[in-house]
């Protein structure tokens, strides 16, 4: 018996996690995961790693430094207004490289597809229905209780790579702050619900909130 190829199988009965940074999107979609015996797509570890490759093609193709630009460029002499702007600019290329990942992709079970580069404006055309996505954001005191606590979050990973670590870390937190923002506005623009944490109740019932919105495919 022939098999028909479907590239677009997996993102139709995809589930997408969008949102901010620090909000626990990976932690939410592994619970999930793990309940539910799905699989899940963490598009930050991949946007990290394993996409660097066509980044550098991409930036040779431009004429650009395929390195890069600076870090001091980067996380100090840019305002975070500018920083947001360029990155939410750059998320529609980079959404491309999440897409061929999942395209790649076979499951019996819904794939969850997790990460901040999952822009509600990008996945909306994908979807069938919007509870087939959730954005994630952090309240303000969660996102500083996040940066207190996650050890990846401080000046620190910053050391050795700029002049002024705790500029650096001002300046992410402000950009991030940003794009969390717009974040909200876009799924709001486009039907798809904001789940907003604060702190008052633990990841496993943040994961009950999400599993309540995805419950018609899981």
């Amino acid at each position: 018996m022939a098999m028909v190829w479907d590239p677009y199988g997996t993102l139709k009965q995809a589930l997408w996690i969008g949102g901010a940074q620090w909000a626990g999107k990976s932690t939410v979609a592994i619970i999930l995961a793990r309940r539910y015996g799905l699989t899940v797509y963490r598009y930050d570890y991949q946007d990290a790693r394993a996409h660097d490759d066509r980044r550098v093609a991409r930036r040779v193709r431009l004429g650009e430094p395929p390195e890069g630009p600076d870090q001091e460029s980067v996380w100090q002499n840019t305002t975070p207004k500018k920083m947001a702007a360029e990155t939410l600019a750059g998320f529609p290329i980079r959404f491309e490289w999440a897409l061929d990942d999942l395209r790649a992709l076979v499951s019996g079970r819904p794939i969850i597809a997790e990460g901040w580069g999952l822009r509600p404006e990008l996945v909306a055309p994908l979807l069938d229905s919007p509870r087939r996505m959730v954005v994630l954001v952090p309240s303000e005191a969660f996102r500083q209780h996040q940066l207190r606590a996650l050890p990846r979050t401080g000046p620190e990973t910053f050391i050795g790579r700029v002049s002024d670590p705790e500029r650096a870390q001002r300046n992410r937190i402000d950009r991030d702050r940003l794009i969390a923002e717009d974040a909200v506005r876009s799924a709001r623009e486009h039907g798809i619900r904001v789940i907003e944490v604060d702190g008052s109740v633990d990841a496993e019932g943040v994961a009950d909130l999400v599993a309540e919105q995805f419950s018609p495919f899981l």
